[in-house]
């Protein structure tokens, strides 16, 4: 007997809240999630009382039994955390949640992530403390204390070992900030940006300029997954669960920089699964969305997970390559985390989720088969691929 989620899962629903930039949502954190969560029970047209299955990631402060209650949800069947901060664990909690689905645990299960830095401090900043004790002595003590300091060393690494431009990164950030400029809900609509703009921002640190790096913003976003032989009961286009994977490589969470494969984004068998599962190719793949912590990491899980090789990625990634609606593989068409917002990812997700709906604002025509690469550079890391009715 083959053991897979293939096709044993669907998305009903899929909600967000306004985006803030970071500190400035005028409600708590609580509130937002039962907000995405409401908004995607109505775009699913089902019941808030009906879910019985809580899934979330990066240590989200709303667990599961509370929101239950606020929600007043008949029974409460299962509450998940996926493991690991940052967007690491955003497929992964659609994973845990589909798991849950096909195993019976559950019938009607929401992913959810909500932030509300003004609430309980800026996310990811360098700790401020006078000793360092653990992990930290290793890294701390030598200036790396932020994330881009930390990842920047990664992204030099790998594209030293293969000549890659910096030119291959400006197209991630201007792909990102050239589809906000359609989405009016981007905190970056309304503010495209140029070559001239992107080459001339500040440094963070190498290879990372100002617009290569991801936004800091509240809000909250959710997605209802329910059993697949449901999927035809709702207003929208079925939009199925393919194939999800999570986790990472050998050392891949060694938290001291010794990993024996360094300037990797940590995909390397993840993908390897993800393909299996979803009994797919990149090749089959319509339209990607990508998390952007940082552009060298979308590059680094672009190769990983076989769209190019690495000797390739300086042809492959110009800007018209990753435009909808006819580039060559259409990337981050929501704006992503770097122009839209910055919900760890499942904004991302529901763009991917919309793409097989045919209700994208930057549609790819005939788009079939969407996916949705996870928090490169952490660990674990997961992915995820959704498909129309006609993939299964």
């Amino acid at each position: 007997m083959t053991r897979t989620l293939r096709g044993k899962a669907a998305v009903a629903g899929v909600g967000q809240t306004t985006y803030y930039k970071h500190g400035q949502s005028p409600d708590a954190e609580s509130k937002l999630a039962l907000e995405a969560i409401v908004n995607a029970c109505v775009d699913a047209g089902v019941s808030p009382k009906e879910i019985d299955g809580f899934a979330s990631f990066s240590n989200d402060r709303n667990d599961g039994p509370r929101l239950a209650a606020a929600l007043d949800c008949k029974e409460l069947r299962y509450s998940n955390m996926f493991w690991g901060g940052g967007g690491g664990g955003t497929a992964g909690a659609i994973e845990n949640a589909a798991a849950a689905i096909a195993c019976g645990i559950a019938d009607c299960v929401v992913v959810y992530r909500s932030l509300a830095q003004g609430q309980f401090g800026r996310f990811g900043r360098g700790a401020q403390v006078r000793h360092v004790s653990g992990d930290a002595a290793h890294t701390v003590p030598y200036g790396l204390m932020s994330a881009a300091q930390m990842f920047a060393m990664k992204a030099m690494r790998f594209m030293h070992d293969y000549g890659i431009r910096q030119e291959a990164l400006r197209a991630i950030a201007l792909a990102s900030y050239t589809h906000a400029q359609s989405n009016p809900q981007a905190i970056m609509h309304g503010r495209p940006l140029t070559e001239e703009q992107y080459d001339a921002s500040r440094w963070i640190v190498e290879p990372f300029r100002l617009f290569d790096c991801c936004q800091e913003n509240d809000g909250a976003a959710a997605m209802v997954l329910v059993p697949a032989e449901r999927a035809k009961d709702f207003a929208h286009r079925p939009c199925y669960v393919l194939g999800t994977a999570s986790g990472g490589p050998n050392r891949s969470a060694a938290p001291v920089h010794n990993a024996p494969l360094y300037g990797s984004s940590h995909f390397t068998t993840v993908a390897k699964h993800l393909y299996r599962m979803a009994e797919l190719t990149p090749n089959d793949v319509d339209v990607l969305q990508s998390y952007e912590n940082f552009t060298g990491g979308v590059l680094m899980a672009m190769v990983e997970h076989g769209f190019c090789a690495a000797e390739e990625v300086n042809d492959f990634f110009v800007l018209d390559n990753l435009l909808a609606p006819d580039g060559r593989l259409p990337l981050n068409t929501s704006g992503g985390n770097l122009a839209e917002c910055y919900m760890h990812g499942l904004g991302l997700t529901i763009e991917a989720v919309r793409q097989v709906r045919g209700t994208s604002c930057n549609q790819i025509d005939g788009a079939e088969v969407s996916m949705m690469i996870a928090g490169p550079m952490v660990t674990p890391v997961s992915s995820v691929i959704f498909g129309a009715e006609s993939t299964l």
